[in-house]
């Protein structure tokens, strides 16, 4: 097999082993069914096609149909048979790891199995084959599930109405972010620029603030890894906005003070954001409303396990409080008497505005071109309802005491820099101290890959020196776990112990370790065919 000399493809034995007289050494580079699969051009050739044409196909006499766009030189893809291309993908595909294939690890995310009934029912016709464009008389049935689910959601949080049109957690921020702006330039108070940003919260609660046109200023943790109250309450004034706030935090820790936060924010005039996506924490246990959040995303596709991954899908719906309910986007479902459920667009809004909101609506627009992710509100219902208020409460307290156990467990083999202060929430957070000289995190974290799971978050948050944020989600069994924590032990004690091995790791990926900032920095995305041996030699 040809190898990349940029180090796009690192150097590697055939079959990834240590070369010369590796006894696990094969022709092929395969492990049995750990198959080496090189790239498409090197499999096909580009002057060969999968498929012939007779010429007569192409120009009957009376020209062609293409119009003046006909190729005029080689397109420089290889041509594969069609056993070739599907082998191909197949063999590819085998190389992902998947929640279907075992635990993922990853904190922030809460990669969680996703019942196969939310698929079946977001495959209902119905709801699958509908048209945004459709009369709204033909989509009662989907407008009442976006209708139903609202309602779940503002019972759950106990907030006062919710934006369903944001399509993901970043944008459900910039959702709840426009209607603070809206809300403070409503009552002659837009020259408020500053909104504040706990160490402890998501990274992209300052790059929304900032996006969204205000300075961003940090608030610092205390020693027990939560928001530093007296800090914050130094900072308030006439030109702070909002804090964004994420509760539980980056460190999977609860924040206490949360009412107090609130409290003092409103007094000082501004408003309260709530990072959402770790509400599968707390659901049926903690209503963020009664905390003083006016308003929160709710990543769908964690807290309510529709799927995600690899950039989507994703939806993430916007719970408001009463002063900020009247600034939310549209459009928005509302049921009348008669049982017939609207979907409220602007030439409609004010028709509605009084029923709903005691006065004028004054929202500030649109997020999106439509009204939100069907296919993830219809799993998310059916997750909703197939669990319960009595089952979602449980989906909280066992995320918590799985995250619970994986951090005692670990003990005395990972330092976990704030299990000083008492539980954790949904996640384990590990540091690196305690590693021998010239090892790390992703020395971790590529032992891991050995052992057959996809690495915990590295390095993440910040505030932690060589992170490792553990999620085990709710959906795990105790036998899972005890798998899992096993593997992480014994790495983390090779770690621990300076084993020089490790450092080769991974050894039984299909791949072998990369120079990532250089993959990072330089990635060479287009191919090209090496110059024969004789033209370098020229």
């Amino acid at each position: 097999m040809s190898v990349n000399a940029s180090g796009w493809r690192p150097e590697r034995p055939a079959n990834g082993g240590s070369g010369a007289g590796d006894a696990t050494a094969t022709f092929s580079g395969n492990r049995a069914l750990m198959l080496d699969e090189a790239l498409i051009f090197e499999i096909g050739t580009a002057e060969t096609t999968g498929v012939d044409l007779d010429a007569s196909m192409l120009d009957d006499g009376r020209g062609n149909r293409l119009g003046g766009l006909a190729r005029t030189a080689p397109i420089g893809l290889p041509g594969l048979s069609e056993p070739e291309t599907v082998r191909h993908y197949t063999r590819l595909s085998r190389q992902n790891y998947a929640i279907d294939l075992g635990l993922f690890p990853l904190g922030s995310c809460t990669m969680k199995h996703n019942p196969r009934l939310n698929e079946r029912m977001a495959r209902l016709p119905g709801f699958a084959d509908i048209h945004p464009l459709q009369p709204v008389d033909t989509v009662q049935g989907a407008l009442a599930v976006i209708n139903e689910l609202a309602f779940w959601l503002i019972d759950l949080t106990g907030m006062h109405g919710v934006a369903m049109s944001p399509k993901a957690g970043a944008h459900g921020e910039l959702c709840g972010i426009l209607c603070i702006k809206a809300a403070l330039e409503k009552r002659g108070e837009g020259d408020r620029k500053v909104v504040l940003v706990p160490e402890s919260a998501h990274g992209t609660n300052p790059a929304t603030a900032a996006f969204a046109g205000f300075k961003v200023e940090g608030i610092p943790a205390n020693a027990n890894g939560r928001v530093d109250l007296e800090a914050l309450k130094a900072r308030l004034g006439p030109d702070v906005a909002a804090v964004m706030i994420t509760n539980p935090n980056t460190c999977g820790l609860f924040e206490p003070d949360m009412k107090a936060i609130s409290d003092a924010v409103h007094a000082a005039g501004g408003y309260v954001y709530c990072d959402g996506a770790n509400f599968n924490a707390i659901v049926g246990r903690v209503r963020p409303g009664d905390l003083g959040i006016d308003a929160m995303h709710i990543n769908l596709h964690k807290t309510f396990s529709t799927p995600h991954g690899g950039g989507g899908p994703g939806s993430g719906p916007v719970v408001l409080s009463e002063a900020l309910s009247p600034f939310g986007p549209l459009p928005y479902t509302a049921r009348t008497a008669d049982g017939h459920i609207h979907l409220i667009e602007e030439e409609r809004a004010e028709e509605f505005s009084n029923e709903h909101f005691g006065g004028k609506l004054d929202s500030f627009g649109r997020m999106t071109a439509f009204h939100g992710q069907m296919g993830m509100f219809t799993r998310a219902l059916t997750y909703i309802l197939s669990h319960g208020a009595d089952g979602l409460r449980q989906v909280a307290e066992d995320a918590v005491l799985n995250a619970n156990y994986v951090l005692r467990q670990l003990e005395g083999v990972l330092e976990a820099p704030f299990a000083h202060s008492g539980p954790c929430m949904h996640e384990a957070l590990f540091s690196d101290e305690g590693f021998a000289d010239g090892f790390s995190t992703l020395d971790v974290a590529k032992g891991l890959i050995d052992e057959g799971y996809h690495p915990m978050t590295m390095y993440f948050p910040l505030v932690v020196h060589g992170a490792m944020l553990v999620e085990p989600t709710e959906t795990e069994s105790k036998a899972a776990l005890d798998a899992f924590i096993g593997s992480l032990r014994a790495v983390a004690e090779r770690a621990r112990a300076g084993d020089a091995a490790l450092k080769a790791a991974p050894v039984h990926a299909p791949r072998r370790r990369l120079d990532e900032t250089l993959a990072a920095r330089k990635p060479i995305l287009a191919w090209k065919d090496p110059a024969p041996v004789a033209e370098a030699a020229e």
